[in-house]
Formats: structure tokens, C-alpha cells, sequence
């Protein structure tokens, strides 16, 4: 903000400082997730667990997806995430 008020050298510098601190340590929290993340893959497949590894190695692949959540109420009709719907006298609203 200062430097958005005063565009001068050492606000210029500031600025490049705190955006190349900030990149740094996105960049380090990548590298901690990605060393997890392989981590637990090389857990699944040491124990067997063959479903959750290559639900994981899919999830890697694709990147992040939002999932629904799908409901049906009691005519059978599919309930979406904004509706909402009566349960044993209570309502319950599907929202994210």
C-alpha cells in the first residue's frame, strides 16, 4: 500500500522484497505437500493398499476437483448443494 501512495525507490524495493519472500515460501509449502503427498502414496503401495493409491495417483494427476455432495430425499428426487429439505421434522441446508 505504501507504494501505491508514495511510488518511490525504496517503496519499490520493499515491494519486490515481500513478493519475493512471499514466492519463496509458496513455493517451500509446495515442496512440503508434494514430499507428503509422495510420502503417503509410497505408504499405500508398501502396505497394499492398492484403492487409495491410485485414488491418490489420480488425484495427482487431475489436480484439485471440487466434489458435490448428492442427496435424495425421500421422493427419491436428487437434492443438490443450495436446496433444502425436511428430515424427521428439521430442516437440514446442503451448503458449501
Amino acid at each position: 500500500m505504501q507504494w501505491v501512495h508514495q511510488p518511490n525507490q525504496s517503496n519499490v524495493d520493499n515491494l519486490n522484497n515481500v513478493r519475493c519472500e512471499d514466492s519463496s515460501h509458496l513455493r517451500n509449502k509446495k515442496k512440503e505437500y508434494l514430499k507428503a503427498k509422495i510420502e503417503e502414496l509410497e505408504t499405500n503401495s508398501t502396505i497394499k493398499n492398492i484403492r487409495d493409491l491410485y485414488r491418490g495417483i489420480t488425484d495427482f494427476k487431475k489436480g484439485y476437483q471440487l466434489r458435490t455432495n448428492i442427496v435424495k430425499d425421500e421422493k427419491g428426487d436428487l437434492v443438490t448443494d443450495s436446496y433444502i429439505f425436511w428430515l424427521g421434522g428439521g430442516t437440514i441446508s446442503l451448503s458449501y
